[in-house]
């Protein structure tokens, strides 16, 4: 599996595709599977992990926890990364709307919950889920610094910022930003062409790429665009040897700014398919063909 590392942190590095939590409140399995999962991840050299304090409904760090605490021995072999900042209503909260908060309070309460439920004394990675309209840079900054400085993080990014707050952000802070995970498939493709992704590569930060297949719509929405980009992988499927999922992936892949994908299915099979599109490097003209599908347009 090839690994990215951070050019402005280079202790840091991850797997070039990442295993995506959000969903396994809804796998249906018990402690022990989530471990095995984790396990066959790791020996497909899988070994980054995308949480967050939110996700199935603020338990999926709960649930990761129970699986490591199995075996402890492979926390070692793993990066872990997991946000905070957005306040949910839930069954554990009592909040009177969803709402932003990046205070430094809740940043620091945040990873130690965080780390209380993994059963870990420290996460590889700490993102900021989404950009906070009240976000304070000088307070937020100094809270990021000396999470970083106990050690508790070893590495700070962000998520869904777009490059102007980012710059902010990183104009306050000390430790480098080296992450920014943002949407980005075959039907989102607008930060290949919005400065996103471009300002990524000048700045040398690792674009993760959130719901990679557009949560599921490019297999299965019946919008002219996702229409248009089936009935060209069907087309390309015997030139290129590869499935709709690999297509996609090799895609994403191919991008100059060496981004991450974020994988969120449970089911072995398809991680290891998607684990051998890492094998591929799409032709030029295959690669044209899928971006005017998804625009309906040639290029200008």
């Amino acid at each position: 599996m090839q690994r990215v590392t951070s050019a402005l942190n280079p202790d840091f590095s991850m797997s070039r595709l990442s295993m995506g939590l959000w969903r396994i409140g809804s796998w249906k399995m018990g402690a022990q599977a989530r471990l095995s999962l984790a396990q066959e991840l790791l020996d497909m050299g899988v070994t980054t992990f995308d949480l967050a304090d939110i996700y199935a409904d603020y338990q999926c760090e709960t649930l990761f926890g129970e699986a490591l605490r199995l075996d402890p021995s492979i926390r070692e072999r793993m990066e872990i990364v997991s946000k905070c900042g957005i306040k949910l209503c839930g069954r554990e909260k009592n909040y009177r709307l969803n709402h932003y908060d990046l205070s430094p309070a809740h940043v620091m309460r945040s990873v130690e919950g965080s780390l209380q439920k993994l059963g870990t004394d420290y996460l590889d990675l700490l993102l900021l889920h989404r950009p906070d309209p009240l976000l304070d840079a000088e307070a937020l900054a100094g809270a990021l610094d000396k999470l970083v400085e106990s050690g508790k993080v070893r590495a700070v990014g962000v998520s869904n910022f777009l490059p102007h707050q980012l710059g902010l952000l990183q104009s306050r802070l000390y430790a480098r930003l080296i992450v920014n995970q943002i949407e980005v498939s075959l039907l989102h493709n607008a930060p290949m062409f919005d400065g996103q992704l471009d300002y990524c590569q000048q700045e040398r930060v690792i674009p993760m790429a959130w719901s990679p297949f557009a949560g599921g719509d490019l297999f299965t929405a019946e919008t002219e665009a996702a229409v248009r980009v089936r009935d060209c992988m069907e087309s390309l499927q015997g030139e290129l040897g590869l499935d709709a999922q690999q297509m996609a992936l090799s895609w994403l892949l191919k991008h100059p700014s060496q981004m991450v994908p974020v994988l969120g299915s449970g089911k072995i099979e398809r991680l290891r398919s998607a684990v051998a599109a890492m094998e591929v490097d799409l032709p030029l003209e295959p690669w044209f063909l899928l971006l005017r599908a998804a625009r309906g347009r040639d290029v200008d």
